[in-house]
């Protein structure tokens, strides 16, 4: 304990007040909502506009909106069924607004869906509300994307736990990954950082696809997925969340928030602390070969965090701490073994960091901004393969200047800044040493156009100046097209940079007993992504269909073909080659019939290639490992009024995958010769009912009720030491049937 006070002390201590760019649009923001029978549900698709004027915007799915000032002083909001309402408005920040049903009915109750696609973006950007979160036990990250069609989940080995996430058909690496708009979950952490983020520490997601915005960095190539977490002035006061499965895992979070300060019934000060505990220290070994189907585990980490706000500025500030230890590998000593060695794998991690963001508001002038993000990152990460140790840190320190104003009028908008990046990396691997300090500052430029509601294009480039790889220049484009309210066209075209962290990222692949052999000296992956997608919003209901394309002009290959050795190298090509490339296309279908009842279908391809043969000096290009080309997701979800009762089912179907050929018998000779595997398709089936009450939930489920895993998960788990022993090839899941229950405890009305 004192261990942990002194972290948490140092951490303040180098705490960097950092401040919101929450506020740089200087837009009104609100909430509309029903009040009927004292139940607060948020109106979606209201209509809020200045009197006067054209100027005009709808609520979203969870009520909100944003809307600019303009000189008229009265704001009008509208929905069908419900009285108008006229607003007098002088230096309001935030609304929030109770409509009035038309007629006094009884039962009029306006539902929002779980996910909604932002319409003013002209990123294809799909938000994933709290509601879609409570669809699934949801008890991390890696967990709230179960009925998700563009993001899927999967364990990356059978030993660690450790989960990834594809889009697009690549690895979640090639995503870039924020928390509130700082890049977060990267470098070290992409190896369990999926479960560094409870679920209920979550407010929403945002799924971007294709080449994100320049303004956070030059990393995104396949997408860009930002995490906001609960907020201090909004959230309940008391929310306490338990759970537990059938597998004996255990998880308490508790989230509490309090205001500290108000005038003019807003608040000034707010504090907020999110708190999270899990374990897991049963003996799993389902499939009876002497090895944990999952890792034994304790996680604790919490957040502490500071709101400011008046009405020229608006600051946060806060630490975070994580402490995670885990226990897998063999449960007991082989009994035909000839000595007492037992194959174990550790891992222990512990994660500090602090951050700050601040926005300088001009209420005269809402279109005008000036925001600073800091961050500073300390992990340490240490681990066992058997004999071979890892021990890994990483250090980082990022700053981001953003500045926004118009050309003339709010036709045309720009951002511009200046942005650091410090990261110091050392990590080690039995007898291989690997080190390096990147030290990146840039400078970023977007350019934003819009004609009315009909037309905006998104125009950006960086250019980061790298004390390694010299001079990056990376540019962006993103355009949308409004045919009609009801039909919208996105394109999208940019390049993405960033340095690969080989141990970090293939660490399923270290639980073997392959020799890792580094064939090239590791350069930065550079791609370009393009696309396009349409989508058509019928009533609550919508249909979008999206095709993608990722060109490598260098990429690290991994390479596994050989059943003895990991082989680390580089693989080049073009910004339209067909070296190594990958081709997504989805298409999904939204309905809501009618109220509380809510349909998904989708189905996704993808066609990813990689070229490989140097440890042979051969060329040969082939379908990536591990990734399915067809996956199809159903879901339907149906509550009764008020949200009393709400049943909730998922089937997906995961299409066949090329993988390594193990068997003990196969030599690995020639590339160009090398027999193709590909394991099965498999369904996996999840679904959940919860009861609510007045301040209680209460929820139980099941994943992978179909109890479908993947046979011999592990290859010759009875001689770990061996020449072939292999854990790092999992296609399927590990473990089967899993039950669980909870409980949600809210208390609102923050004080």
């Amino acid at each position: 304990m004192k261990s942990l006070k002194k972290i948490i002390y140092i951490s303040i201590c180098f705490t960097l007040v950092l401040f919101t760019t929450a506020g740089f649009a200087q837009n009104l923001t609100g909430v509309v909502l029903d009040n009927t029978n004292g139940k607060e549900e948020a109106i979606v698709g209201a209509t809020v506009h200045w009197l006067g004027t054209k100027v005009a915007t709808q609520t979203d799915i969870e009520g909100k909106f944003s809307i600019p000032r303009t000189k008229s002083g009265q704001l009008i909001i509208s929905f069908v069924g419900y009285q108008s309402d006229t607003l007098n408005i002088s230096n309001e920040t935030d609304l929030k607004v109770y409509l009035k049903s038309e007629n006094q009915l009884q039962e009029v109750v306006i539902r929002s869906g779980s996910t909604a696609i932002d319409r003013l973006s002209p990123h294809q950007t799909e938000i994933i509300t709290s509601k879609a979160l409570a669809k699934a036990a949801c008890c991390n990250l890696s967990e709230s994307f179960e009925t998700n069609a563009s993001v899927s989940v999967s364990y990356s080995d059978a030993v660690t736990g450790a989960k990834q996430i594809q889009l697009l058909g690549l690895a979640g690496t090639y995503v870039q990954m924020n928390v509130e708009n700082v890049p977060s979950l990267r470098g070290l952490a992409t190896t369990f950082g999926l479960n560094y983020i409870p679920g209920t520490w979550v407010q929403s997601i945002d799924v971007g696809k294709g080449a994100g915005s320049i303004v956070n960095g030059y990393e995104s190539m396949t997408g860009q997925i930002n995490v906001e977490l609960q907020k201090p002035d909004i959230s309940e006061r008391i929310y306490l969340n338990t759970y537990v499965n059938s597998l004996g895992r255990g998880e308490v979070n508790l989230n509490l928030a309090k205001i500290l300060k108000s005038e003019n019934g807003k608040p000034r000060w707010s504090v907020g602390l999110l708190t999270h505990g899990s374990t897991l220290q049963s003996n799993i070994d389902k499939n009876h070969d002497n090895f944990y189907d999952l890792p034994k585990y304790t996680q604790v980490n919490f957040i502490n965090r500071w709101k400011y706000e008046s009405d020229k500025l608006m600051a946060q500030f806060g630490v975070k701490f994580l402490h995670d230890n885990r226990l897998g590998g063999q449960i007991v000593k082989n009994p035909l073994a000839l000595d007492d060695i037992i194959y174990r794998f550790t891992n222990s991690t512990n994660r500090v960091e602090v951050f700050s963001k601040t926005a300088r508001l001009f209420p005269n002038k809402p279109y005008k901004g000036l925001g600073l993000i800091l961050s500073g990152i300390i992990h340490d990460s240490k681990s066992q393969f058997g004999f071979r140790p890892y021990d890994g840190k990483q250090n980082t320190i990022y700053g981001n200047l953003i500045y926004q104003d118009i050309i003339g009028n709010t036709n045309h908008t720009y951002k511009t800044g200046i942005s650091f990046l410090y990261d110091n990396y050392h990590e080690r691997f039995a007898d291989t040493l690997m080190k390096r300090t990147e030290i990146v500052p840039g400078a970023f430029f977007e350019y934003t156009y819009k004609y009315l509601d009909k037309f905006t294009a998104v125009v950006g480039a960086r250019t980061d100046f790298h004390n390694l790889y010299g001079t990056i220049f990376t540019p962006r484009l993103h355009v949308l097209y409004n045919i009609n309210p009801d039909n919208a066209l996105r394109i999208s075209a940019g390049k993405g940079f960033r340095t690969p962290n080989p141990f970090a990222e293939y660490f399923g692949n270290l639980v073997s007993s392959r020799t890792v052999r580094f064939l090239d000296r590791i350069k930065p992956e550079i791609a370009w992504n393009y696309g396009f997608s349409y989508t058509r919003h019928f009533g609550k209901s919508s249909l979008i269909v999206d095709v993608y394309r990722t060109n490598f002009v260098n990429q690290l290959i991994a390479d596994t073909e050989h059943p003895q050795f990991l082989y680390f190298y580089n693989s080049q090509g073009s910004w339209n080659s067909k070296a190594n490339y990958a081709n997504s296309a989805q298409i999904e279908l939204n309905l809501i019939p009618v109220n509380r009842l809510e349909f998904k279908v989708a189905y996704r391809y993808t066609d990813v290639w990689n070229t490989i043969g140097k440890p042979f000096n051969q060329d040969i290009t082939v379908r990536k490992m591990f990734i399915p080309r067809d996956r199809v997701l159903f879901n339907v979800g149906y509550a009764l009024p008020y949200d009393k009762w709400k049943w909730d089912f998922t089937l997906q179907y995961n299409g066949t995958r090329r993988v390594p050929n193990l068997s003990p018998s196969y030599q690995h000779t020639s590339y160009e010769s090398m027999p193709i595997q590909y394991a099965p398709a498999f369904v996996n089936i999840n679904a959940q009912v919860s009861r609510s009450f007045r301040r209680w939930d209460v929820y139980v489920g099941g994943e992978n009720l179909n109890n479908f895993t993947q046979k011999n998960p592990i290859i010759t788990p009875d001689t770990p030491f061996g020449t072939r022993f292999d854990a790092g090839s999992a296609w399927g899941p590990v473990v089967g049937r899993i039950i669980y229950f909870g409980t949600r405890y809210k208390l609102g009305g923050i004080i």
